[in-house]
């Protein structure tokens, strides 16, 4: 039998069972850079705008550190800058993606049922990074063709498609290294985030330090150094190429060194015996989540640091491009330009938490499909009881996160500006509107793990069509109605002189309807759910 039997059945089952999210986020994150190269040919036609954004915002250091360097003033070049953030999440999404079909199939067992048939030592951990590949090479595909069918030119294009499939590999062979580091798919999702908040680090410090080698030890800062559009550098391509072959090259020998189920690292073991806080449900909630929810704030802290700093460049750049002008009131919903820059942005942390929320309410079902609702649950603890020890954190999360992303975005910007109180105050308020439309999704998690348990994962291509629809329904001029569907479509934009309150109301009444209806299914189905 060959190490790589049943590798082909093994990945046309990962595609069956991601049928539906792989495609979706293989397409938004391919279309958002077109999305931005059509905004720069319409906002600025000619070279004089690009050059006054490019030294008033795309030099500007907050930026860099968030989206990387520009090395140009052509609509290529400040495409391929405006992208740079874009690589994060496709890194993100490559890790989860690998872990999710390698560390957690091991963790609930499926990899050990699969194991008794006829499967070679490599297949499992082949199967899961040649779905990503593809994914990978899909990716970069259609973003070059897309870049170019805009009018880019085609070596550009290619140079930046093939830079972020090659990222896309990098932490997506990082992802099945790690799953074979520890024994539960937590940690290996904690060590995966772990190397990619090291690689945006170092390509943070050597974009905005001066001297930039840092960046070279980075495969963010490689897709940056390819310097698409601007003298294509094709040889720097070779190191996430050399860096992927490393990766596998040690995780493959350590994936049939270890025992099935078991990491290289030893498992840390907890205290004897319990203590008072996990006596009940709301206790136990609480230890699974604290965690994430102090580097989900920690991570959305850092950016409202990094976003507030850039707010008042960034309403400089555009001040005498009265379409620009325009525009971005319509996107950012703000009398002043800079308020514009902050309410988009902070339209995107409010997409962004509402992945926590979705997260945090889809822990109950992993924990239910690990078998530990169960013994919880054959306890005097109610049904109701549990669901809602793990629903405070969903809707309380985004609450957390959104007001810390407003704390130090009001702090950065009001120090720019000399007005502190006042912007916390603001940006507090603008971060903590885009509460309710997350709320939303979140409630549509919980209520998809008590109606439909199996489909519940089915939340997150819900995420991704809202995100489609805020970044490119306005460029691809989608009807009104087809924008609605979105819950943040219906965000009101409180950096505005007057706004209405009834959205919130609303939308929270949505949620909050969503979350009573999972409440009652999962009350009244059976317990477990494979």
């Amino acid at each position: 039998m060959s190490t790589l039997t049943g590798a082909r059945h093994l990945a046309r089952l990962i595609l069956r069972r991601d049928r539906v999210l792989l495609p979706i986020w293989v397409l938004v994150l391919a279309l958002l850079p077109v999305s931005y190269a059509a905004s720069f040919f319409e906002l600025f036609p000619t070279a004089a705008e690009r050059a006054a954004y490019t030294e008033g915002t795309a030099r500007n250091p907050s930026i860099v550190a968030l989206l990387g360097p520009v090395y140009g003033d052509s609509v290529g070049a400040l495409t391929a800058q405006r992208s740079g953030f874009l690589l994060v999440i496709v890194a993100l999404a490559n890790l989860l993606t690998v872990i999710r079909h390698t560390r957690t199939e091991e963790e609930a067992g499926r990899r050990e049922l699969l194991g008794g048939s006829v499967l070679g030592r490599y297949a499992g951990l082949t199967a899961a990074l040649l779905v990503a590949y593809v994914a990978d090479v899909l990716l970069g595909l259609v973003t070059a063709v897309g870049l170019h069918a805009t009018g880019l030119s085609a070596t550009g294009s290619s140079a930046y498609g093939l830079a972020a499939a090659l990222t896309g590999m990098v932490f997506a062979t990082l992802g099945g290294l790690a799953a074979q580091l520890t024994e539960t798919a937590g940690g290996a999702r904690g060590i995966g985030i772990a190397g990619l908040g090291v690689a945006f680090g170092l390509r943070l410090v050597g974009d905005t330090a001066g001297h930039d080698w840092p960046s070279w030890f980075s495969p963010l800062g490689w897709a940056a150094r390819v310097r698409a559009y601007e003298g294509e550098r094709w040889w720097v391509l070779l190191l996430p190429l050399a860096a992927t072959v490393l990766l596998a090259a040690v995780a493959y020998p350590v994936s049939v060194r270890r025992d099935l189920g078991a990491g290289v690292l030893p498992p840390r073991l907890g205290p004897a015996t319990a203590g008072g806080a996990l006596s009940g449900p709301f206790g136990l909630a609480w230890r699974l989540h604290r965690g994430q929810l102090l580097w989900w704030s920690v991570g959305f802290g850092l950016l409202g640091l990094i976003l507030g700093g850039a707010a008042e460049a960034a309403g400089r750049s555009v001040e005498g491009n009265p379409q620009l002008e325009q525009i971005m009131d319509r996107i950012g919903g703000a009398s002043g330009l800079a308020d514009a820059y902050l309410g988009a942005t902070l339209s995107l942390a409010g997409l962004a938490a509402a992945g926590y929320g979705i997260q945090a309410a889809l822990r109950m079902r992993a924990e239910e499909s690990a078998g530990r609702a169960e013994p919880v649950l054959a306890t005097g603890t109610r049904r109701s009881t549990w669901l809602l020890s793990h629903v405070v954190f969903a809707l309380l999360g985004p609450v957390v996160v959104l007001a810390v992303t407003g704390l130090t975005t009001g702090l950065t910007y009001g120090l720019s500006v000399g007005d502190v109180p006042r912007q916390v105050g603001r940006m507090v308020g603008a971060g903590l509107a885009q509460v309710p439309a997350a709320w939303v999704l979140a409630g549509l998690a919980v209520l998809l793990h008590g109606l439909l348990p199996r489909l519940a994962s089915a939340v997150w291509a819900v995420l991704a069509v809202c995100v489609l629809l805020g970044q490119l329904g306005a460029v691809l001029e989608l009807d009104q109605w087809l924008l609605d569907l979105s819950p943040f479509t219906h965000t009101p934009q409180v950096l505005r002189d007057t706004w209405s309150p009834t959205p919130v109301f609303l939308l929270t009444a949505l949620a909050a309807a969503l979350t009573a209806a999972g409440l009652l299914t999962f009350r009244r189905r059976d317990l477990p759910v494979p």
